[in-house]
């Protein structure tokens, strides 16, 4: 399993959130709790969308490799 950092930030009467690392995530949510839950489906959501991207790109005869940073 992965982390991520989350930005949250109250703004008025809603709490506003951004993935650090992965551009495009960000989200909008009545509660710290609300964000915090949004913010992960929609990092989900963003990665598998990416992965399915990226095979979709190489067709056939790739090699997927897990690189640590």
């Amino acid at each position: 399993m992965s982390e991520y950092t989350a930005i949250v930030q109250q703004s008025g009467e809603w709490w506003i959130g951004w993935m650090e690392e992965v551009p495009g995530v960000n989200c909008q949510e009545r509660t710290r709790e609300e964000i915090i839950e949004t913010l992960r489906v929609t990092l989900h959501e963003a990665l598998e969308a990416n992965r399915a991207d990226a095979r979709l790109a190489a067709l056939t005869g790739f090699e997927e490799i897990r690189i640590a940073v």
